[in-house]
């Protein structure tokens, strides 16, 4: 099974209150988000977004410029389905990450949960080189600890800590906040998550 065909299963088989990564509120990512004060109109991408509720809250707060990416179709469809006409507000684009070409500069690059599945370095680099190219100012990252699980939906992924986030992103963006805390599933589990938020350096 392709990593697209894996995501299409989980998301048109499962609810979102069988799958860990739910939230009833993003209430770290936007936390996070708010701490750029970015301006409404700033264009906001948010990365494996699937049908996360982090999009209805942001246009809930105002933001007018978001764009949802994720590998699947199953995905943005049923976050379109939730948001009704509210959806014709968004940019969705259905895409692997890897595969991912932007063809435009986002002031605000939001990731929880989508870069720790990349689990080889030549994958790592190319997210890397995407986010450098596409000019993102700022980035709200959230990946699993080294506290955290082995593995997300049978599928390994690599653990992170501010050291690893800091070699990762450290040659293009300097790291402002780093934390990690405990994210409770829907079904009372606990997963400890590292979350980052940084800017873009002056010099590259």
């Amino acid at each position: 099974m392709s990593n697209k065909e894996h995501w299409e299963h989980i998301y048109s088989t499962k609810l979102p209150k069988e799958v860990s990564w739910t939230e009833e509120k993003p209430v770290t990512s936007l936390d996070l988000i708010a701490k750029f004060d970015l301006p409404k109109f700033a264009k906001i991408i948010d990365i494996g977004g699937g049908d996360s509720l982090l999009v209805d809250f942001l246009l809930r707060e105002g933001y007018t410029n978001i764009t949802v990416l994720d590998i699947s179709t199953a995905a943005i469809e049923r976050a379109k389905t939730r948001l009704g006409t509210q959806a014709k507000k968004v940019e969705w684009i259905v895409s692997d990450i890897k595969d991912f070409t932007p063809t435009e500069s986002y002031d605000l690059w939001h990731d929880r949960a989508a870069f720790h599945f990349l689990t080889v370095q030549p994958d790592i680099d190319k997210y890397l080189h995407r986010l450098n190219k596409m000019g993102a100012r700022h980035i709200v990252i959230g990946a699993f600890s080294t506290d955290g699980p082995l593995k997300c939906s049978g599928l390994e992924i690599t653990q992170y800590n501010e050291a690893k986030l800091q070699n990762a992103f450290g040659q293009y963006f300097k790291i402002m906040e780093c934390f990690t805390l405990d994210h409770t599933t829907p079904f009372h589990t606990t997963q400890n998550f590292i979350f980052a938020r940084m800017s873009k350096n002056k010099i590259t």
